[in-house]
């Protein structure tokens, strides 16, 4: 063993903290993040570009572990294909996030000056949000960075940047024009607390132990959870085909007592009330319910607001008017009681459906607002409406859904998929692009000229913009090309996107809305493949949070044992669309590993000095090295297949468990033996592995692989002289 022979950095333990920095900084220096340098040193093929656009972060505050397993997925397979010669680009971005960055920023001023926004003043709040933004921004990258992303950050983007917001207002604008944009009263999902509406992706769902009411209405029995909405109800609706109702007809008045008195009921019979359901009997509350809205929109039936924007009973409530209806709820039972409506009342569990940023309850309100139209035919499109843009390029295998089995999840979504509601009342976001001024609406991506018109007041869901993200960020549209000619031809060479990788979270809130805006705009696919992670829990699969104690910041992961542990903690073990597990000692485990990795190279440097590159193999280390190629060839395979799970696994194994643990233990007395033509074949063989194995890993753990790459003679790199980033794929 010749000690000499062994650089000075590996005669210490790897220590990741004084190394990650350090190789980011030699990547950033490099260049090679950029598609353009790579082609124009030759590394990458020209005509043959792999391209991920990342899912922007949103800008609230840093990154959480589920953030960390994205960037390492994508970041694995982007330097799998730069090494492969791939002329790869990955853009970054963030997402302005508008609901929950006001949210948040307005929590702050409240905790610190107790103001609200309205103290404030939109031009105020703004000034305060986008400071906070610009804050998180820096915070984001600078997390990006520790985990070892290689993106372009020469492209990046932000989805409120100047050019993303010409992208919104020229694809509203195109809706608007063709009919798929309006503006109308539907029933809506409102946030009492924050004062808008919002998606149901903003909702979260909490189970609520509370009484069910079963109440007497005239000659029928209704039940409801929620008497408060009751004030209204004049229609009583069963099925046409129940015959325990045939004796009424629809449209039949019957005169009922009810909580404030008399009131004149109307029969309504429909076909989507199921007779097995309680008594097969319902009153509707057509202003405060989704199901009760479309079933007086089907029979043209009057619709009356009961509870007003605060959560409180509006003047119909009689003496309960102002109250809120958490406090209005008990008195109402009493009174019901009291006039002997009260049948009987029953404990009772479900979901209450509440604000994810403001924990309000959502209260269902017909409201004014934006909504693109997803079941109306599309200009030359041969017929078909969004709905159908959106399921054809899953059903026809455009784009592959990995795992495949949320394809009928994803077809479920859409066979229910009402008129999207795009309208937000809140002051930060892309404000709707339409004007108005005495009775006159002008709808543009540019301001109207002249005095007097009005801009809405609303703001767009921040999906709608993000919806655009795969080709507003590659420079779409051209009016302003001028100043980035290139924009054209990133538009035209990395367009569509290779693979989508998210959260299977929000298959449906954002992968569905941008397969709509791509086809829409542009005809075509956003993305050729979709690769959907789970949610990262603890060790006993319980969600991470602060409130837990158990959440994990990736900064923290890193300092204590270095990024690669946590990246291979985080990918290996975990297949596509399921949900992993993650402890600290599962990332301790590959911190080990890499120290493995350390001291196997400080060991083969050690015993080949004198290595020569044209020694022959005795058929033993070849037989050996094949079986080495055997193992490459199969990670290969996995991680075109998107198995990184399994790729990663794979190379783990073979090192600890076979390169450390077999062939290195039995070099000890093959480099002892006398015999120079075994001595000389198996520094060949440990070069070769040792070599071709850090090429292999480097996807998965780049930092420690970089670093030993620097440590090589280059008679042991084949003379290779570049960085490891950027070396050869070891198998084609």
């Amino acid at each position: 063993m010749d000690q000499n022979s062994i650089p000075e950095k590996l005669l210490k333990p790897y220590n990741p903290n004084e190394e990650e920095s350090r190789i980011y900084e030699i990547w950033e220096k490099s260049g090679y993040f950029n598609p353009d340098k790579c082609v124009e040193d030759g590394l990458a093929r020209k005509d043959d570009p792999f391209t991920i656009v990342l899912p922007p972060p949103n800008v609230t505050g840093s990154l959480h572990m589920g953030h960390a397993m994205m960037l390492t997925v994508q970041d694995i397979l982007i330097r799998y294909k730069r090494m492969q010669g791939f002329r790869t680009l990955w853009l970054p971005g963030t997402d302005h996030a508008a609901i929950a960055t006001q949210s948040k920023v307005e929590k702050e001023i409240s905790k610190n000056e107790g103001k609200s926004r309205y103290d404030l003043g939109r031009e105020e709040l703004l000034k305060r949000i986008e400071i906070f933004a610009n804050e998180s921004h820096d915070i984001i990258k600078g997390q990006m960075k520790v985990m070892g992303t290689s993106c372009d950050w020469s492209r990046e983007a932000y989805t409120f940047d100047e050019k993303r917001s010409f992208a919104v207002r020229t694809v509203f604008k195109k809706m608007y024009d063709e009919g798929l944009i309006y503006r109308g009263h539907r029933i809506v999902n409102w946030d009492p607390k924050g004062q808008t509406t919002i998606s149901d992706d903003e909702i979260v769902y909490k189970e609520e132990q509370t009484k069910f009411y079963y109440l007497k209405y005239g000659p029928f029995t209704i039940g409801t959870a929620r008497p408060e909405t009751k004030f209204g109800d004049k229609y009583v609706v069963m099925s046409p085909n129940d015959s325990r109702y045939k004796e009424y007809d629809h449209g039949q008045k019957i005169e009922v007592e009810w909580i404030n008195g008399v009131i004149t009921a109307t029969v309504i019979k429909d076909e989507s009330i199921d007779m097995e359901f309680g008594t097969g009997v319902m009153t509707i509350t057509p202003w405060h319910s989704q199901v009760d809205f479309e079933i007086a929109e089907r029979h043209g039936l009057d619709k009356e607001q009961i509870i007003d924007e605060r959560g409180k009973l509006l003047p119909i409530a009689n003496e309960f008017a102002g109250m809120k209806i958490t406090d209005a709820r008990a008195k109402i039972i009493e009174k019901l009681k009291e006039k002997e409506l009260l049948v009987k009342e029953e404990d009772y569990t479900h979901n209450i459906a509440t604000a994810e940023r403001t924990g309000g309850v959502i209260e269902p309100q017909i409201k004014l607002q934006w909504f693109i139209a997803v079941n109306k035919p599309v200009p030359d499109r041969d017929g078909k409406t969004l709905k159908e843009l959106m399921r054809a390029p899953i059903a026809e295998k455009q784009i592959n859904v990995i795992p495949e089995y949320f394809d009928k999840t994803y077809f479920h979504w859409i066979g229910n998929l009402r008129d999207w509601c795009i309208s937000r009342q809140i002051w930060y976001g892309h404000r709707v692009p339409v004007w108005y001024k005495d009775g006159e609406i002008f709808c543009d991506t540019k301001d109207p000229i002249g005095e007097g018109w009005a801009q809405d007041e609303d703001t767009l869901d921040t999906w709608f913009s993000s919806a655009m993200w795969t080709f507003s960020t590659l420079g779409w549209p051209f009016v302003n090309a001028e100043d980035r000619p290139e924009q054209q031809d990133d538009f035209r060479i990395y367009h569509p996107t290779d693979v989508l990788e998210t959260g299977y979270d929000i298959l449906f809130f954002w992968v569905a809305r941008m397969i709509l805006m791509t086809e829409y705009t542009l005809g075509t696919v956003p993305f050729k493949n979709i690769y959907l992670h789970g949610m990262v829990r603890d060790s006993k699969g319980q969600k991470m949070s602060k409130s837990l104690g158990n959440n994990m910041d990736p900064l923290d992961i890193a300092k204590k044992y270095g990024a690669d542990a946590g990246r291979m903690a985080l990918v290996v073990g975990t297949a596509p669309g399921t949900d992993s597990k993650i402890s600290e000692d599962k990332i301790k485990g590959y911190k080990l590993f890499a120290n493995k990795i350390w001291n196997i190279t400080r060991f083969v440097l050690s015993n080949t000095s004198d290595f020569s590159s044209d020694s022959e193999f005795t058929d033993e280390d070849r037989k050996e090295y094949d079986s080495w190629k055997e193992v490459l060839s199969n990670i290969t395979t996995q991680i075109d297949s998107y198995n990184l799970h399994i790729a990663g696994e794979s190379i783990y194994h073979y090192i600890w468990d076979h390169f450390a643990s077999t062939v290195i233990e039995d070099s000890k007395a093959l480099l002892a033996n006398s015999n120079e033509k075994i001595k000389k074949s198996r520094q060949k063989l440990l070069s070769q592995i040792l070599q071709e194995s850090l090429i292999t890993l480097h996807p998965f753990m780049p930092f420690v692989t970089e670093t030993i790459w620097e440590t090589l003679p280059e008679k042991i790199k084949g003379g290779n002289k570049k960085i490891l980033m950027i070396s050869t794929w070891p198998i084609k």
